[in-house]
């Protein structure tokens, strides 16, 4: 067993995150260097055991410097705590966070060991298989010898607001601890195609691939060279486009980038594909096509909400409901339609979902920037109100007299199958989120999605649609994680990191 590192308090968050990266970084090398050797037919006698780093921190002050502040400060006096995984991935990210906490409670924070072991699956990363390199012998020696995946160190208790600290424990300081973090960047690789470092702030959702397919057509511009001054500066914001199988396309426009072309697309696409338009500091644009379904926008969002983004929005086509809509027209979600049912264990149906302002007003500014339309006249292609979202694709065959009902009492004007289960999550999850749907088809009006008419809409439509998502990213990176990350969406004992 790797021995226990001492732990030390800091007062500056550059030298506690050095300290944190190097308890991970002795302690995952310890782990792969015994797996290694285990590998060879090296049989330990005993288990193989090193832990997370944690990061901890006491105050006897509740009050923060400024109240408009929604994440960097401790709801009440008492020791605060929590395990910390991959700086490679969270570098920026743990540095912000500790950073607020010294300064918002004149405090120092300790680094140590936490008593909680890192599984060996983890410990080997999401590149690594580990099947394919033992006998069956070892396979079944294995759990004896190192610490496995243990599914209640790494449940949503804390954001769902269902955890209760045993008597004499630390509070928590952050939604995840380090294993539910280190299972959804495993997922995140197997569901997308991509390692999680390569997801960004500003992530969007579409449900067609027809979106992805232009998302391509641009990062591919943006990653090539051009001798127009203008033009140039413009692509020079972003260092990379990365395709799954974690194929990376440099942006030729600088000089001394650090990304570098490699990699090669997968021999079968993973089940919801991401394709990232990179910054360097990680506030470019992730697109994913999830899909069909709200089993999907769950499945997604539970792993991408551990990476902390900034906003994510779905763009994807729905069903108008009213028969003043034409095929085309935008919907603006305020409120969500709740008929999804795969959150209702998590967060109750009868717990609204609000919009966001700052969400709204940029996706409202952008469909006038890119359409041409302002003021009065934008209610001429988009409308704002009620999203119905459903798990049932065929819910136009049900008995109409009865779910007609129900969608013209709740004021709902389109109906999808994924955007109130990403709203929930973004709400459940402190992800501020938002929702801008096209109308594809009329069923109520008889205008049903037949294979013809749907081909020749999409096309027509796409283009427009994705530049305007692209724009609203862009005037939400412009507002910044401070205001976007508000105070409605922190619960009564909220935890410190955003």
């Amino acid at each position: 067993m790797v021995s226990k590192a001492r732990s030390r308090k800091y007062t500056n968050a550059d030298e506690a995150f050095t300290a944190l990266k190097g308890i991970y970084n002795t302690n995952i090398k310890y782990l792969r260097d015994q797996f290694d050797s285990f590998a060879e037919g090296n049989i330990p006698k005993d288990l193989i055991r090193a832990c997370y780093p944690e990061l901890t921190i006491t105050t006897t002050t509740a009050s923060r410097p400024d109240n408009r502040l929604s994440y960097g400060y401790v709801a009440k006096p008492g020791t605060y705590a929590t395990t910390l995984t991959r700086p490679d991935i969270f570098d920026h990210y743990y540095r912000e966070q500790i950073r607020l906490l010294i300064e918002n409670h004149n405090a120092k924070v300790e680094v140590g060991l936490s008593e909680t072991p890192i599984p060996i699956h983890f410990a080997l990363g999401e590149n690594f298989h580990l099947e394919q390199d033992l006998n069956q012998e070892q396979m079944a020696a294995l759990p004896y010898l190192f610490d496995q995946p243990d599914l209640s160190a790494m449940d949503d208790s804390i954001a769902n607001a269902y955890h209760v600290p045993k008597e004499g424990a630390a509070f928590p300081l952050a939604l995840f601890t380090a294993p539910r973090v280190d299972i959804s960047v495993m997922r995140l690789k197997h569901y997308t195609g991509t390692n999680a470092i390569h997801f960004q702030n500003y992530v969007i959702f579409t449900n067609y691939q027809f979106y992805i397919d232009e998302f391509i057509r641009i990062g591919h511009a943006i990653m090539s060279p051009t001798d127009d001054p203008v033009l140039r500066k413009e692509r020079a914001a972003y260092t990379a486009f990365v395709e799954p199988g974690n194929k990376v396309i440099a942006n030729k426009n600088l000089d001394n980038n650090k990304e570098k072309s490699g990699g090669a697309s997968p021999h079968r696409m993973p089940q919801m594909p991401a394709y990232h338009l990179k910054r360097p500091d990680g506030t470019g644009i992730t697109m994913i096509n999830i899909g069909v379904g709200p089993s999907n926008a769950k499945t997604i969002t539970d792993h991408i909400a551990v990476l902390r983004p900034h906003a994510w929005l779905m763009l994807g086509h729905c069903a108008g409901l009213r028969n003043s809509q034409a095929l085309g027209d935008y919907v603006l979600a305020h409120a969500y339609s709740r008929n999804d049912q795969v959150l209702d264990d998590d967060l109750h149906p009868s717990i609204p979902i609000p919009a966001l302002a700052e969400i709204q007003l940029a996706l409202e500014a952008a469909v006038a920037q890119v359409t041409g339309y302002e003021g009065y006249d934008l209610k001429k292609i988009m409308r704002t109100g009620t999203v119905a979202t459903i798990d049932d694709r065929n819910w136009e065959l049900r008995t109409s007299v009865r779910q007609n009902r129900r969608l013209s009492q709740s004021r709902a004007i389109a109906l999808d199958m994924e955007s109130a289960t990403i709203a929930a999550n973004g709400f459940r999850f402190r992800v501020p989120y938002g929702t801008l749907l096209c109308v594809s088809d009329k069923p109520l009006h008889g205008q049903l999605k037949l294979p013809g008419m749907a081909d020749s809409f999409y096309r027509t439509r796409v283009e427009q649609h994705l530049q305007i998502g692209l724009l609203a990213m862009a005037l939400l990176r412009d507002i910044g994680p401070e205001r976007l990350h508000s105070r409605k969406l922190r619960s009564f004992n909220e935890v410190a990191f955003q």
